[in-house]
């Protein structure tokens, strides 16, 4: 037949069976925050030593583009320490500023261009 009369009916649980059912399903289960990220110290140097220094008149003339950010990033040194050098380079002639803006000033190498 169509409608099989033969299926027992589904057991009643009690109130209590109940309760602890939807204590446990899974929806009980509160979202866990992540601990949120970390973000790692960078411990860049306040002051340049010979190796850096050298490296900065080295290296950083030969970047296409220079800005405080780049070098703090690459010669691991900080921000200021960074503005400092860039002044250096461009008292010597050997980077010139393309953008001149109050917080993030962006230098080119001195090429003919």
């Amino acid at each position: 037949g169509l409608f099989p009369y033969n299926m027992a009916p589904k057991e009643q649980k009690s109130k209590e069976a109940k309760a602890l059912a939807a204590a446990n399903s899974s929806k009980g289960k509160r979202k866990k925050w992540s601990k949120g990220k970390q973000k790692e110290k960078v411990n860049n140097a306040v002051l340049f030593d010979k190796g850096t220094y050298e490296k900065l008149l080295a290296e950083v003339p030969k970047y296409k583009m220079i800005t405080p950010s780049i070098l703090s990033d690459r010669l691991r040194i900080n921000g200021s320490l960074a503005r400092a050098a860039i002044q250096e380079l461009v008292g010597k002639g050997l980077i010139r500023p393309i953008v001149q803006h109050s917080t993030q000033v962006i230098y080119t190498r001195a090429t003919g261009a």
